[in-house]
């Protein structure tokens, strides 16, 4: 099997180590090359010609915004963002997912040598799950700001309630999906694998391009229709309810599937507390964190979902929700939002 070649942009000479030597340990990995800002990269890239290239957000001579434009329209290639955990730079990263990068690792700023070995795994699988894209899939999201015509008003327990889950290339494909949406949708809960700041930035980018009500969630907040939660990063939401209808929890706790947010954890709450009111999504990503929770829905009367591999990025944890039979029904983007649209109509 050949391995995925990889080069690393990053300012940081000790960045550039660590990450060298995180992804040379597994053995489907080969970094053949680093470079210290876009125009040593640029170089590099025509020499090595690498398979993924992680691309840090803040350089010297020229930043990674700019440079991940030019990439995309001279050598496209898989780029997954590394961007330390600034509300900044959060932004940064999150508008160079809609450029076109696939993934974000978010580099501690203190303590990077023991933050960056702790994210050893993810780093890996970040990067493998960025070898498996098509690129030519990521082009540039094209939204609208929309207006706000509308007052939230919440859900009753005997209601519909929406949970979507999805790691690589979700970014992208739920704002596609929750700009076609009308303030009638049920409530959403959204759990996106992303870094803690990501998320908020992702939220405030997302409640721009819909007549949804989009924020981050705070432990306890209500569900409410014509609104969408976005489970923030590196904490665990889960779906509950009471005579008042339907909040979430929002708590720390160990990793679940080996994530935090854990789309599981969330799909298995729903499928406890919402039952055959439940609607669940599972949409692109690598690994399978979700598939075997979507069951449970499934088992307990909700809709299951699966995006079809067409329209995804990363086909794996549909492909794997499929294969389970979690997934009732199987639907591109476009299909989920039309029939979203619906369950809002009636």
């Amino acid at each position: 099997m050949e391995k995925t070649r990889v080069l690393i942009v990053d300012d940081s000479a000790l960045v550039r180590q660590l990450l060298t030597e995180i992804l040379n340990q597994h053995p489907q990995i080969e970094v053949v090359g680093t470079a210290a800002d876009p125009y040593a990269a640029a170089e590099k890239i025509r020499a090595t010609r690498p398979d993924v290239i992680t691309l840090d957000v803040e350089m010297p001579r020229m930043d990674g915004l700019e440079f991940l434009q030019r990439l995309m329209a001279a050598h496209p290639c898989p780029v997954v963002m590394v961007s330390s955990w600034t509300k900044e730079n959060s932004k940064t990263a999150l508008k160079a997912l809609e450029l076109g990068a696939v993934d974000v690792v978010a580099k501690p700023q203190v303590g990077v040598s023991a933050g960056l070995r702790d994210l050893s795994m993810q780093i890996i699988d970040k990067v493998l799950a960025a070898s498996r894209v098509d690129v030519g899939r990521l082009r540039p999201v094209l939204t609208v700001d929309k207006p706000k015509e509308h007052r939230t008003q919440s859900l009753e327990p005997s209601e519909k309630v929406i949970v979507i889950g999805a790691s690589t290339g979700g970014t992208r494909a739920i704002t596609r999906i929750v700009a076609h949406l009308q303030p009638s949708t049920p409530g959403i809960l959204v759990v996106q694998h992303m870094p803690e700041y990501f998320t908020k930035s992702f939220a405030d980018s997302l409640d721009r391009v819909t007549t949804l009500k989009v924020k981050e969630a705070i432990n306890g907040d209500r569900l409410m229709r014509g609104q969408v939660l976005i489970a923030p990063g590196n904490y665990h939401t889960a779906l509950r309810v009471d005579p008042n209808g339907y909040y979430v929890a929002v708590t720390q706790g160990p990793l679940i599937n080996r994530h935090r947010p854990s789309v599981g954890h969330a799909f298995a709450s729903a499928a406890k507390y919402a039952g055959r009111n439940g609607i669940g999504i599972i949409l692109t990503g690598m690994g399978d964190d979700g598939a075997r929770e979507l069951k449970l829905m499934r088992d307990q009367g909700s809709v299951t979902i699966a995006q079809d591999e067409a329209s995804s990025v990363v086909f794996g944890m549909p492909r794997r929700a499929i294969e389970l039979g979690s997934a009732q029904l199987v639907m591109s983007l476009d299909e989920i939002a039309e029939y979203l649209q619906q369950v809002g109509t009636t």
